[in-house]
């Protein structure tokens, strides 16, 4: 067996690894074919990764363009610790309010645990004003879990 194959996460646990709180890094492409890579929180609409932002962000106007985009998903602060999942495939903007609603609500109870479930729909709405959400469909991805290596290298 490879390093490569004794390293990989199961499906279940890339389902659980995304599930946990982390920061996703999302790579789209500019108009002059060089990467826009940013940070952002998540949360998941019918399974698939979501986000909110802004309508007239530069990751917008990129996925409108080319729906094209890579999110990485990471976590460890030492080698044997490192784990992640990487994924390519393609975005889809999202106007309908329903949806940004709900994207907005998963991502808030994700990230912003302070905030009530009594609040949790007034603050949402505050936060979708003029934004929309993106809403990524997979189509390959590449995960590693070093700590399956037990500390051996």
């Amino acid at each position: 067996m490879s390093r490569r194959d004794l390293i990989r996460m199961t499906p279940d646990e890339v389902d659980a690894f995304l599930a946990e709180r982390h920061t996703m890094n999302i790579a789209t492409f500019n108009h002059d074919g060089s990467i826009h890579l940013v940070a952002m929180w998540y949360g998941f609409v019918d399974g698939d990764v979501a986000f909110e932002t802004f309508a007239r962000s530069q990751k917008v106007q990129n996925l409108r363009r080319d729906p094209r985009m890579t999110v990485l998903v990471e976590a460890g602060d030492t080698y044997d610790q490192l784990r992640g999942v990487e994924m390519v495939g393609t975005a889809e903007v999202i106007e309908d309010h329903a949806v940004l609603m709900a994207v907005a609500r998963d991502v808030i109870g994700r990230y912003q645990p302070e905030v009530g479930s009594d609040d949790l729909d007034a603050v949402a709405e505050m936060m979708v004003r003029k934004r929309v959400a993106i809403r990524f469909r997979a189509e390959r991805t590449v995960s590693w879990d070093h700590r399956k290596l037990e500390g051996g290298y």
